[in-house]
């Protein structure tokens, strides 16, 4: 680039200095990194057990990285039915989801700006990620939660020292909590901060390396608010731009019927949310009903050639025993993932012989509670 990257706000082109301490844009949009251009496999720093490895693919150096070894998570090769498909097991992470990858490059970076004091809103794997790597950081770290959320998701925040506060009502009312208390603190939101998903890019940047530097032909992903969708349609995008795959992987997000926002707008072929009906899922990382990159998720499912699928309560919970008859224990969130496969294989959106990658982003230790009731203990 000819210039300084900076942040900018994808809906109406205005730009920010990329050191400046900000969570959104002045018309209170979100925010996101200018493209780059990619790195290629010499580029990888094959030292590094973590995702820093891929360190060179960032808008700058961060020389001091709060790092816990997060990343460089299994693909594993499963059956499923008469199928063959990936795992990627984004829940051996060191705080037990994906959420690790987005939380060490966020973090850094903030440490790196001299912020000492964060605010993050979450329903619990976000939560943990943040005050884990918060604490790693020497930062005081608020975390505002539903009251709903899992008990152990909660004592794992706690445990690392954070200011856990429950909040009435739903999952958009503690976003809304803390959207107020963000002139208190700095809001160091998972879902919107842009250095969030420079980590989580480093998933498509993994999967390019794992399978001898190529792309696979589909990604599979479970959506809340979708930095897991955008992260993979940014690693990979850059990969593309720096010519280092031949195309784009499709990406097929997965939403609970009870909480599927962008699959609504989806089928409905516009970029705004459209009205729809909510209720409570098992599935509560993805029960998001307002997801603030809402375009831009939808923007890169379509350029991707995937799609958005829904699944319901019933079969997220027999997805959630057939996963873990393989070994896989993950938590309801994830295993809308493994729901949603019987239905893309029957509608030809996925098709045998392709690489397909599915990511299971949460561990199932993380619904410890919810477990134990389906036992009956």
């Amino acid at each position: 680039m000819t210039h300084p990257i900076q942040l900018f706000d994808p809906r109406t082109g205005k730009r920010y200095p990329l050191l400046e301490p900000r969570w959104r844009s002045d018309d209170r949009g979100p925010l996101l990194v200018e493209a780059l251009p990619g790195i290629g496999k010499d580029d990888v720093d094959t030292q590094s057990p973590s995702l820093w490895r891929y360190r060179a693919s960032l808008p700058l150096d961060l020389p001091q990285p709060i790092s816990l070894g997060e990343g460089c998570t299994p693909l594993v090769e499963k059956a499923w039915g008469e199928q063959q498909l990936l795992f990627k097991l984004d829940w051996m992470s060191p705080t037990g989801s994906f959420k690790d990858k987005g939380a060490t490059v966020m973090v850094s970076f903030l440490k790196h700006l001299g912020i000492d004091a964060i605010l993050e809103d979450s329903s619990g794997n976000g939560g943990a990620a943040i005050a884990a790597y918060g604490a790693a950081a020497g930062m005081h770290v608020r975390i505002l939660c539903p009251e709903s959320t899992q008990s152990a998701k909660v004592a794992q925040m706690k445990i690392f020292g954070a200011d856990v506060r429950l909040i009435p009502g739903t999952r958009q009312d503690t976003e809304n909590a803390a959207l107020q208390q963000a002139s208190e603190v700095f809001y160091a939101s998972h879902n919107w901060h842009p250095f969030f998903i420079q980590g989580t890019k480093m998933t498509a940047y993994e999967i390019w390396e794992q399978l001898g530097f190529r792309a696979p032909d589909n990604v599979i992903v479970p959506v809340g608010a979708g930095s897991n969708v955008l992260g993979c349609d940014l690693g990979f995008s850059e990969l593309l731009a720096a010519g280092q795959i031949k195309k784009l992987p499709r990406i097929f997000g997965v939403q609970p019927a009870a909480c599927a926002p962008i699959k609504a707008s989806f089928d409905a072929g516009v970029d705004e949310p459209v009205p729809t009906d909510f209720n409570t899922t098992i599935a509560e990382g993805a029960s998001i009903r307002k997801p603030v990159r809402l375009k831009e998720v939808l923007s890169a499912v379509r350029r991707s050639g995937g799609s958005i699928v829904s699944v319901g309560e019933d079969d997220i919970l027999k997805a959630l025993y057939r996963l873990a008859s393989m070994g896989l224990f993950v938590e309801p969130t994830s295993a809308i993932v493994g729901a949603s496969l019987d239905q893309l294989y029957a509608s030809g959106k996925i098709r045998a012989g392709e690489t397909t990658v599915a990511l299971l982003s949460g561990s199932g230790l993380k619904a410890s509670a919810f477990v134990t009731k389906l036992f009956g203990g």
